[in-house]
Order: C-alpha cells, then structure tokens, then sequence
C-alpha cells in the first residue's frame, strides 16, 4: 500500500465464526493506518460483532437493499461517494472485488481467486502453507503480503458495562444460586448436521453438570436452533424437577450482542465447531470444543489452550455436511464421559486476588525505570503470604504505558515483575505495554490480561477480588463479577469498588473477613 490513505474500506465476511477470526487483522490495518478512517462492508447478521470496536470507524451494511446486480451499482455509487483510497477485501468473492471495482476505489487488495484477479490492483496468491495453519492466519496473511505489519492475534470482543450487566440480570433472574458454576452450551452449528453432537449426548452431559458438579446451564443458539435446544431439555428430563431451575433456555431470545454478554458470563463454554464457539474464544472464556467434520487444527477456538475432542478416524474431517458414510462415527463416537472430563479441566474454581503495582504493592516512582528505585510497601510481604495461605492465587496485572512512550525500558519491567514475583510469592504478572491512544484490549480498565489469567490458572473470577489505587483498577472487577476495592487513604465521593481501604493491610483484612463470613 502507497503512503497513508485517509480512507480504507474493508469487506468483511459472512459467517459469525469467520467474522470472529478477522479481528486481529482488522486491528492490524489499524495500528498500521491510526489516522486514517476505515469503515467495514459486512452482511447484517455479523455486524454486532463489530459494534464496539475501537478499530472501525463506520459499518456499512450490505444488506438487502442492494439485491442483484441493480443493488451492486447502488451500494457501489454509494462507496463511491465515500471517496474511498483503498479496499482490502478479506472475504473471497467475486463480487466483493467487482463492488470496489464499481465503485471506482484506486487500490484494490484481494486473494487472487474466484476469478477475480484482473479486479485487483494487488492480486495476492493463496500460499498453501497458510491454507495447513488456523484460518485467522489466512486473513493475517493477505496483509503481510500487502506490506501491512500484523502483530497481535488474538481476537478480542470488546462489551460495554451495560451489556454485562444486562446478561447478570438475566441470570440473576433466572438462575439461583449464584456461587454454583455457570455453563454454557451451544447445540447447534449452522454447517450441518455432521458438526452437530448427537441431542441425547448433550442431554446426558447437562445432568452430569447439575448432578456432579452441582452446576447450572445456559443453553444457546439460533432462532432455527429452538427446536434442537427443547429436545436435549426433554430428553435430560429437567422440566417438570426442582433440576429445571438449574438451566436457563436462550435458545432464539438474544442477539448476538446479547448472546456475547451472556457467554461472556460463563465459567466454562461447551459447543460445537460453530460461531459461538468462535464468540466464545473471542471472550478469552474456557472452551471444550466438539468436532467432527471439521478440521480442528483449521477452526478450532483459538488463543490460549482449550479442550477439542475429536475421534482419529479415516474419514475424519471429511468438510462435508452430512455424513457420506451415514454413520456419523466421528460424533457418535465421543462419549459424554470424555466432554465431562475436560470440562472439569477446563472449569475455573480457584479464587484469586488480582493486584495493582505501583501504588499499590510498591511506591509510585511515576514511570518506574530502575531497580534502586523500587520500593515495596512495608506490609505487602506479609499481607500477600497471608492471602496464599487462604488459598488465594495471586495475580499481578499493571499499565506500562511508559515502554511505548519510550520512558521505560521493556526489558526492565519484565526483569522487575519477575523480582516482585519471587519477593512476594506472586503466582503471575501481566502488563500492557502501549499507549493509552492505542485503544488496545489489555489496557486497564478493560480485563482481558484477567481473563487471560483466568484461563491460565483456571481462577473463577466471580469470586476473586480485585486491589488497586485508581478506578481502572476496580473496573476490571466489575467487568468480570469480581469484587473491587480501592486504595485510598483521602475519602472518595465515587466508586465502583465494593470497599475503598486505607492501604493494602485494611484491603487484605476485609478480604480475609468476608471470606470468613462465607
């Protein structure tokens, strides 16, 4: 790509799934073009996946107003308009190449495929090495290939506060017994039946998870999925027992913004290969994942270690529908013992106390730069042994801003977070090394370096607490259920902590005391 263009158009894809697996080159172009304004082209259905991205500056809806080739000259009259510089086409067709050509776009990037090419200014070939990796690289790839540098890969769904505490209310409503584990279940795929795990196998499973493990269920899905979602119910025989207040039916009563927060939700996530699953990985949430036909190496969730189940059979993955020997093995075969046992893997139940650093563990020095100058706090050692003894992992999670902006070396926060965890018996530590203009995901007060932990040390983050000397701090806590207290020795008019202590001896105290109570 020439230059810095001002205004980038990108053509999304399709399907749910596929939408998810795009984030992190859509981020890309973004971190590559931070001035320029980019607006995606994507179908109706997969626009919520980008409603709160920080990445995209407008969603155009390619929706059916612009039916046929009538519709085609209409929608590319109005791109036209737009004065667009480039478009960076990740979906594959033809006619996502002959719009932009339409609408009179410079330059055009594309796989040369689906006898395009002779649309494209730069026609990029499919490598096949790419086509063996997970598919978010083959999105990944067509910008490397443009010159567009790609760096983060993990997609990221970004909710706002109002949305979770929508899906809380929901299951609050709903589901009693809040401290009993959540999860949630998606039955369908839109694919075909040979991505589908047999009802009865998904209703076996449910009363394994109420009986157990004393858990509670959301199940999910699709409109055209309602009847799949009602049959494993009255095949696990809940509705008329005291069992059925243990499952929450959301099966065609959400959006998918809707049904993201309420995923979002869950301690555990089991599915098949399908766009939930995608939304779910999307969430950093913990994942067991059901395939058949599909290639799990290709579509499977992807980030940070899940659970997939698959049978190694000869015709497995065939990438058909339907099975062509109708018999269905490679679903039929997994049995709910084996989807039980990874989901108690994959199900978080330690507690952990999610700490600050500085100013909350160790003086604020205002961008710390040197070991001389690290000062931990008197009562820290003590009050941290005291949490491990409680059974508390302890999590480390601070903003390093001062590496992008040049103030601090890299190297040296890690070298220091290391000391800090073999001085105070820190289980982890995560930072986010960019600026706050970057708009990233792991930047305080967003969770995701939380949730990454959440998976990494399997921590139920409903029950974990959260302590830090700014706001943004205790906002991770209510982004993920959790229990903030904020650090302040003056009185504060507004908070979303659940307490505000002194210093980190009060905040410890009241955590100890309130687990006593429990």
């Amino acid at each position: 790509m020439a230059g810095q263009p001002q205004k980038i158009l990108i053509r999304g894809v399709n399907w749910i799934g596929d939408s998810v697996l795009t984030l992190p080159a859509i981020r890309s172009v973004r971190k590559a073009f931070p001035d320029s304004h980019i607006s995606l082209l994507v179908k109706p259905w997969v626009s919520e996946i980008f409603k709160e991205s920080r990445d995209i500056d407008e969603i155009i809806l390619y929706d059916d107003t612009y039916q046929g080739f009538s519709g085609k000259l209409k929608l590319a009259k109005r791109l036209r308009q737009k004065k667009f510089n480039v478009s960076i086409l990740l979906q594959n067709a033809f006619d996502a190449a002959l719009i932009s050509w339409l609408a009179g776009i410079p330059e055009i990037i594309g796989y040369r495929r689906d006898w395009r090419g002779f649309l494209l200014t730069k026609a990029v070939p499919v490598n096949e090495d790419v086509l063996k990796q997970h598919q978010l690289y083959y999105y990944l790839d067509l910008l490397k290939s443009a010159g567009i540098e790609t760096s983060e890969i993990q997609p990221y769904i970004f909710l706002t506060d109002d949305e979770r505490e929508w899906a809380r209310n929901i299951i609050k409503s709903s589901l009693p017994e809040h401290h009993l584990p959540l999860i949630g279940i998606n039955p369908g795929a839109t694919f075909g039946s040979a991505k589908r795990w047999p009802s009865e196998k998904f209703a076996g499973l449910i009363n394994k998870i109420i009986d157990e493990l004393n858990g509670r269920v959301i199940i999910f899905g699709s409109p055209s999925e309602i009847e799949t979602a009602n049959e494993i119910v009255e095949i696990a025989g809940v509705r008329k027992t005291k069992d059925a207040q243990r499952i929450l039916m959301m099966a065609g009563k959400t959006s998918l913004r809707g049904l993201t927060a309420l995923i979002s939700e869950c301690d555990s996530f089991i599915s098949n290969d399908s766009g939930p699953m995608h939304i779910a990985s999307a969430l950093l949430m913990p994942i067991v994942a059901i395939f058949g036909s599909t290639d799990r190496a290709a579509t499977g969730p992807f980030g940070q270690p899940h659970k997939v189940i698959s049978k190694n059979l000869p015709c497995a993955p065939c990438m058909k529908r339907e099975c062509p020997q109708k018999h269905l093995k490679c679903m039929t075969d997994i049995t709910e013992d084996e989807v039980f046992d990874a989901l108690k893997e994959m199900l978080p139940q330690k507690r952990a106390v999610f700490l600050d650093r500085d100013g909350t563990i160790i003086e604020d020095k205002n961008y710390l730069n040197k070991f001389d100058d690290i000062e931990i706090f008197p009562e820290a050692k003590n009050c941290l042994h005291e949490l491990k003894n409680a059974g508390f992992k302890l999590v480390g999670i601070t903003n390093q801003s001062g590496i992008a902006r040049g103030i601090v070396d890299k190297d040296f926060v890690v070298k220091s977070n290391i000391y800090l965890k073999d001085k105070l018996g820190i289980d982890d530590f995560y930072y986010c090394p960019h600026h706050p203009d970057d708009n990233c995901a792991c930047r305080k007060p967003e969770p995701m370096l939380a949730l990454i932990a959440r998976i990494k040390h399997m921590i139920k983050l409903r029950d974990s607490y959260v302590i830090g000397d700014k706001e943004s701090d205790v906002l991770i806590a209510k982004k993920t259920g959790g229990t903030g207290i904020l650090l302040s020795s003056q009185p504060v008019e507004k908070t979303s902590a659940s307490y505000v202590a002194k210093d980190l001896n009060s905040a410890v105290r009241w955590i100890l005391n309130e687990k006593k109570v429990e």
